[in-house]
């Protein structure tokens, strides 16, 4: 059982590392994106309201995000543990994780966090937007993306550093190698 985050610039990984390390840890990969992303597609309220903001490259607002994971955490698949792609994006949104945790009697175990260079960060999304067709990843909104994730994201892992539960695992070179890494981090954490 397992209680994870897995934060890093948009383009370091993190979807892809959070498969690998939830398949491992057997648990969930529970990814902000995919969420939004659903909700928009099924065109519930929630989503709309996301879309429109996605579609300028702007954080999709706390209320909005919140209320997406207070429904999919209570899905019986997450209740031996998950891991969190995406989320908690603000201070704001830790503390609404505390609470949803705190509600069912849980914490947090690990928070990892891909580095990964701003060059590499650009170039890998372009190269996912052709590849996907997706219309969110253009450098306009890449730029302003990276942009949105130093001001609001950082002190989230400052926030996560100063309880002690931060492992950094540098985000560049081969998957596997980032993935082995990443789990030896979250297994050491655990074992305590």
């Amino acid at each position: 059982m397992a209680r994870l985050i897995i934060m890093g610039p948009p383009g370091s990984g993190k979807g892809t590392q959070a498969e690998h390390i939830a398949r491992h840890f057997n648990i969930p990969a529970i990814s902000t994106g995919d969420l939004f992303r659903a909700h928009v597609g099924k065109q519930t309220e929630l989503g709309i309201e996301a879309g429109k903001y996605m579609d300028n490259g702007e954080f999709v607002p706390d209320s909005i995000t919140i209320s997406m994971l207070r429904e999919r955490l209570a899905e019986p698949d997450a209740n031996a543990g998950c891991l969190l792609d995406g989320y908690p994006r603000t201070v704001i949104q830790i503390g609404a994780l505390d609470e949803m945790l705190a509600a069912r009697r849980e914490q947090l175990d690990a928070v990892i966090e891909l580095t990964v260079a701003d060059e590499e960060l650009v170039d890998r999304m372009l190269r996912r937007a052709k590849e996907q067709g997706r219309s969110d990843d253009t450098e306009t909104v890449i730029q302003r993306r990276l942009e949105l994730y130093r001001d609001e994201t950082r002190p989230v892992v400052t926030a996560y550093s100063q309880r002690g539960i931060l492992l950094t695992v540098d985000g560049s070179g081969e998957r596997e190698s980032i993935t082995a890494a990443a789990i030896a981090a979250v297994e050491k954490a655990l074992a305590g």
